[in-house]
């Protein structure tokens, strides 16, 4: 069965080794993310050269998705073992000295803490393990009850829900990381904690202003606070696409509001024709157990029939002791949840200009495959944009996508039902139908005889919108 959502595999420990980063593609990989919250440039170097290698030697596109860390807000380096046990009750002292005094003194990475929280205010810890209620703020110190104790970790996540911090959206270190990705032909950036569509314009900024930058990654708003979801149509017209970040988004604005806004960011997204990453915890238990429980491959399907166009692994693959089984486990609940999709899944409801001839053409084309009953759509596409259209309208057959752009090739790998192909430039309708002939031929899906649609920009060659299609018996 063709699999139509793609799958996000998040790049760690477990899984930085080529020969596992083989496995993972082989199982059903199509995205690799590496998360710039843990790790060096040399060692993500090392991954990169890795997943560009095995590309070329599997003959297949892999995206590389560098997900930026942003002012997330996180416990500093613990002495000894690097944790400390908490009791209910118990007073501690958040601080920003690197050295702390002794273990009721937990050092924090926010110089600003003090400043901006108050008597009364909520802190969690480690996802919200850890509850803690602010007494009293002195100096660069916060003092604060234990409400729900336990262990905490050396750079564990820190949240402050309800209070409205004036971390910048991107850092210091944010920058750096982002001049490596850059550097490295990155084919998609996630920036964390977005909170306005300003945070997007900016990070689009420095983008456009790094010298000899020829290419455009996608760029993707990570939704982890409420002011996202209060943005969230702001957000959506700057972004190429939205990851509902269920982790810290649950912190941020309690468990039981996650399903609801899960459902709200993907209709929205999928509206305004933006591509959406559901993630977070999806097949939490396979990081120490072979086989996923109900509940997550429930979730999982469900995420599907949402309309989630790739679903994402963290700790997984990232730190889990079974990888591959990950990746190959939620492959499978795709498929089968995708088998039922008409039956369950959302109804689309897309906004666009009526004026957009590109739209316009796209859902031509899909009418015209659902009425032909063709076997494929083959769209031509420098940036990518025509396939994305195409993916949006979710037409019930494969979407080829030819594209002469190694980045867009990459890229499409995020795209929910697309099969990207690298081809020389076509110079001619009949190069054209040349490519999608034997492209057809040599694929599972197409039969001799059966029919495809086809979708270009005329001029050919030229970086137009879509406006051709074609009917084209194999």
């Amino acid at each position: 069965m063709i699999r139509r959502s793609k799958i996000i595999a998040t790049v760690g420990p477990a899984s930085a080794e080529r020969s596992m980063l083989k496995q993972l593609l082989e199982a059903g990989m199509d995205v690799a993310r590496l998360n710039f919250s843990h790790g060096d440039h040399q060692g993500q170097l090392a991954v990169l050269q890795n997943l560009r290698s095995l590309s070329d030697e599997l003959n297949r596109p892999i995206a590389i998705l560098q997900d930026l860390q942003g002012p997330k807000l996180r416990t500093g380096i613990l002495p000894g073992a690097g944790k400390v046990q908490v009791e209910e009750g118990q007073t501690v002292v958040l601080t920003t000295e690197k050295t702390p005094k002794d273990s009721s003194h937990i050092p924090v990475t926010y110089s600003r803490l003090a400043k901006e929280v108050g008597p009364g205010d909520t802190i969690l810890i480690n996802d919200g393990r850890i509850e803690l209620r602010v007494q009293d703020c002195d100096g660069d110190q916060v003092k604060a009850e234990v409400i729900v104790g336990g262990e905490i970790g050396s750079r564990k996540g820190i949240n402050v829900p309800h209070v409205a911090l004036s971390a910048a959206s991107i850092t210091e270190k944010d920058r750096r990381d982002l001049a490596f990705g850059l550097a490295q032909g990155v084919d998609a950036i996630a920036l964390s904690f977005v909170r306005h569509a300003d945070d997007i314009v900016k990070l689009r900024k420095l983008i456009t202003d790094t010298p000899d930058q020829a290419q455009f990654p996608l760029l993707i708003a990570k939704l982890e606070r409420p002011e996202s979801i209060d943005n969230l149509d702001a957000i959506l017209q700057v972004c190429d696409g939205v990851m509902v970040a269920r982790g810290d988004l649950g912190v941020e604005v309690s468990p039981e509001r996650v399903p609801s806004l899960q459902k709200q960011i993907i209709q929205e997204a999928l509206a305004r024709q933006r591509f959406v990453i559901t993630a977070t915890q999806m097949l939490e238990s396979m990081i120490s157990n072979p086989k996923p429980t109900r509940a997550e491959a429930s979730d999982v399907a469900n995420a599907v029939f949402d309309g989630s166009d790739v679903l994402m692994l963290s700790g997984e693959t990232a730190v889990g002791q079974y990888p591959k089984a990950a990746v190959s486990t939620m492959h499978r609940i795709i498929v089968d949840a995708e088998q039922h999709a008409s039956e369950w899944g959302q109804q689309r409801k897309v906004r666009s200009s009526t004026d957009d001839d590109a739209v316009a053409t796209t859902h031509a084309a899909r009418a015209l495959a659902h009425d032909r009953q063709v076997a494929a759509l083959a769209v031509f596409t420098r940036s990518g944009r025509s396939a994305h259209l195409l993916s949006s309208v979710r037409p019930n057959v494969p979407i080829l996508a030819f594209t002469p752009e190694v980045r867009t090739y990459h890229q499409l790998s995020l795209a929910w039902g697309v099969i990207p192909y690298l081809i020389e430039k076509a110079r001619s309708v009949e190069e054209m139908i040349a490519l999608v002939r034997k492209a057809c031929l040599e694929s599972d899906f197409v039969s001799k005889g059966q029919q495809v649609v086809m979708v270009a920009s005329l001029p050919v060659g030229e970086m137009g919108p879509p406006n051709f299609t074609l009917l084209q018996k194999v």
